[in-house]
């Protein structure tokens, strides 16, 4: 059995695509859409709360009986400093002025880490979801052998080498090799440390041989030559999020499908959430590209003053300080409904 059906059995599916858990813009209708056409749905958890999760999984649950995967951030909790944190609101108190609002006066930890709390293991080892996957890290061994005997499929983003092995010796039964060209976070587990930033091409071309379990290509793909392309070069099956996030079961709003549609240049900033992430390049990401790293206050909590900066602006009309990640491949894919 070769890579790809060995993949497609494993996942319960019959077209080696994978739709990109995206937080914020997957939804239960597209999840849904894209397992009922035979291929992996996904829903973006990682930003939602236990209550919310559970009313997600039992909503495309409802829609589909084909197999889905459901996806959650595994990030540390955040090192936090009061200096840095206040110096970076008083750096974007001009911002929230010129558009009549006030910033925080503190930033909160919005989201809360897989690994921090078990409520979101205790929604998986109920419902059942067919796949579970992680972002920025590993669940804990407890967690992980809890869900290895519950019968679901574990998947983690890696983007080396080293943290394959380190998803695989974990239990995790595939990958995804995330390559630097991939719209949305990082999936690097330490953001303090050093990042390859391998484009897809050479990511695959480093694990090629050197893992056990079946690797899943990201970053950069739109459509079905790119995702054959992935495929020619020793992956399993393709993952594409921003060929998706324009489809009419997407929840991307107006302002963010516009900028999708224009396409153009995409930049890696940890300024909108804390985390490297690539978002198009717009109002936010200009503001912030002379910011040294130490000044940028550490995920998610950087993440609160960024959706409060979009909430303030969005309110005066203005458009351009979204989180509108995106990867390279932005403006190349046509909208067109998500089964399509």
């Amino acid at each position: 059995m070769n890579a790809t059906a060995g993949l497609l059995d494993l996942l319960g599916t019959r077209i080696p695509i994978v739709q990109a858990p995206m937080a914020g813009v997957s939804t239960p209708a597209m999840a849904a859409a894209v397992s009922e056409a035979g291929a992996l749905g996904s829903l973006g958890l990682g930003a939602t709360g236990p209550a919310a999760v559970r009313r997600a999984i039992e909503e495309v649950q409802a829609l589909t009986a084909a197999p889905v995967n459901v996806n959650f951030f595994c990030h540390a909790p955040p090192r936090r400093d009061a200096g840095t944190e206040a110096a970076w609101i008083a750096r974007a108190a001009p911002l929230f002025e010129g558009f009549a609002a006030t910033p925080p006066g503190r930033l909160r930890e919005i989201y809360d880490s897989f690994r921090e709390t078990d409520a979101f293991l205790d929604i998986l080892l109920e419902l059942r979801p067919r796949v579970a996957s992680f972002h920025f890290g590993l669940p804990r061994p407890d967690q992980m052998a809890a869900l290895r005997a519950a019968g679901l499929v574990l998947v983690a983003s890696v983007t080396s080498l080293a943290e394959a092995r380190a998803a695989e010796a974990a239990g995790c039964h595939a990958l995804v090799a995330q390559g630097w060209e991939a719209g949305g976070h990082r999936g690097i587990f330490d953001p303090d440390a050093p990042d390859e930033r391998l484009p897809l091409r050479d990511l695959l071309a480093a694990l090629a041989g050197r893992v056990g379990v079946p690797v899943i290509a990201a970053g950069g793909i739109m459509d079905g030559a790119g995702a054959a392309a992935a495929l020619r070069r020793g992956a399993a099956a393709a993952q594409l999020g921003t060929a998706f996030a324009s489809c009419p079961e997407s929840a991307a709003d107006a302002a963010y499908r516009d900028r999708l549609a224009a396409g153009g240049e995409t930049v890696m900033t940890a300024a909108i959430s804390g985390r490297p992430a690539r978002c198009l390049s717009n109002d936010f990401t200009r503001w912030a590209q002379d910011a040294p790293p130490a000044a940028i206050p550490a995920y998610p909590c950087a993440y609160d003053l960024g959706k409060a900066l979009n909430a303030a602006a969005a309110a005066r009309g203005v458009t351009g300080f979204g989180a509108q990640w995106a990867g390279t491949g932005a403006g190349c894919g046509p909208a067109v409904p998500a089964a399509e």
